[in-house]
């Protein structure tokens, strides 16, 4: 078996090709990942990501994934939704070698030996979270187990690395042929891992746990909630476009200028939520649908909040300033429910933030990350 070199690899932002064309499962994605976060991180340290993904690919040449695929395919799927993310080249180490001293013969000390006391410190941090979390299974409670992840996460990188790997296992999840061992992985993640999602204020993150948790637990449910939001697609043509439209016409009429402008459906999971919370019927739901106005400063948010209810019926109860009073995990934005009687009386959600809040929004603490870490790097924001 090669042995991954000691120093920069060949062909990595060098234009010298290797000498063997012929390389191992994950040697190749591994030096297209370093190339990657390159691009967005111009002090990034190209042979240590390369190394790391040699590593990994070396150690985990002969364990396969569920649906047979090399093993070395999850570590450098982890890796690239945290480069997504724009985080730093230890992260990105962290990521490919998060399972290697757990699962391997490669210890933690011959981690740190080659990549150094940093990276080896965030790996024993990952490790030891995946120890707690082959624990949860007997525990029922949750959120003292949250509690004891926070506060093992000395480093945040630790958690958005154990993150990043449970959202490639949902990802995953379907090439898992026992039913059990789904809905087991699918609770775990509504019971602990969204809820830190949420808690560091990665919401797009979070949102995707929970559909994918959601997917699992309640296949029938989630395919009954879908099936209605494509009748009412069909029912309402361009609705969404429509409201668009409407919003910027409205912001335009007032003198905002809107950044952007763009409306969704909610998630399937948070309709069953409220549709449980509330014991009514998808029919009888308020709101489905959810417009996100992006303005340019603090002061425009509360002039495009007025301009929205000013052509809007509002509707009561709805109403929240989180801007003036940001939740604890930072987020802010202002929240308000309207009813657009010229788009057939149609019920909607409008949240109204500057673009720096939407990152916070989005990313949470990651976000926090990528300005910490500079102009260079905060430049292009979060992916």
């Amino acid at each position: 078996m090669p042995r991954a070199p000691e120093g920069p690899a060949q062909g990595v932002g060098t234009g010298v090709a290797p000498p063997n064309p012929v390389l191992p499962p994950g040697y190749a994605e591994a030096a297209l990942l370093a190339e990657r976060v390159l691009a967005y991180d111009p002090r990034a340290d190209v042979g240590l990501i390369t190394r790391a993904g040699q590593l990994a690919a070396e150690a985990h040449a002969t364990q396969k994934r569920d649906n047979g695929d090399p093993y070395i395919t999850h570590p450098l799927a982890v890796a690239g939704i945290l480069a997504d993310y724009r985080l730093d080249s230890a992260t990105i180490a962290t990521a490919l070698l998060h399972d290697v001293a757990e699962d391997t013969s490669t210890g933690l000390k011959e981690i740190e030996r080659r990549f150094g006391s940093e990276v080896a410190r965030l790996v024993d941090g990952v490790t030891k979270l995946t120890r707690i979390e082959l624990q949860s299974e007997r525990t029922k409670q949750a959120e003292n187990l949250r509690k004891l992840v926070l506060a093992m996460s000395e480093d945040i990188r630790v958690l958005l690395v154990k993150l990043a790997d449970r959202l490639h296992n949902m990802r995953t999840l379907h090439f898992v042929p026992q039913v059990a061992r789904r809905q087991k992985t699918a609770r775990e993640t509504l019971e602990i891992f969204t809820p830190l999602a949420e808690r560091i204020g990665m919401d797009a993150l979070k949102t995707e746990l929970e559909t994918l948790a959601f997917q699992a637990m309640h296949p029938e449910a989630r395919q009954t909630i879908a099936a209605r939001l494509t009748f009412l697609r069909g029912q309402g043509a361009d609705l969404i476009k429509e409201i668009e439209l409407d919003l910027k016409k409205v912001l335009a009429v007032h003198g905002v200028t809107a950044v952007d402008v763009t409306g969704r459906e909610k998630s399937p999971y948070s309709i069953w939520l409220k549709m449980q919370k509330k014991n009514v019927a998808f029919e009888a739901l308020s709101d489905v649908m959810a417009f996100r106005v992006i303005v340019e400063d603090r002061a425009a948010c509360y002039v495009a909040l007025g301009a929205v209810h000013d052509a809007y019926r509002v509707v009561p109860g709805r109403f929240k300033d989180y801007i003036s009073t940001p939740k604890t995990n930072g987020y802010q934005s202002l929240h308000t429910g309207v009813t657009v009687p010229e788009r057939r009386n149609a019920k909607i959600e409008v949240q109204i933030r500057t673009r720096e809040m939407h990152e916070v929004a989005e990313y949470g603490v990651a976000a926090h990350w990528i300005y910490k870490q500079g102009p260079e790097v905060a430049g292009g924001g979060a992916a």
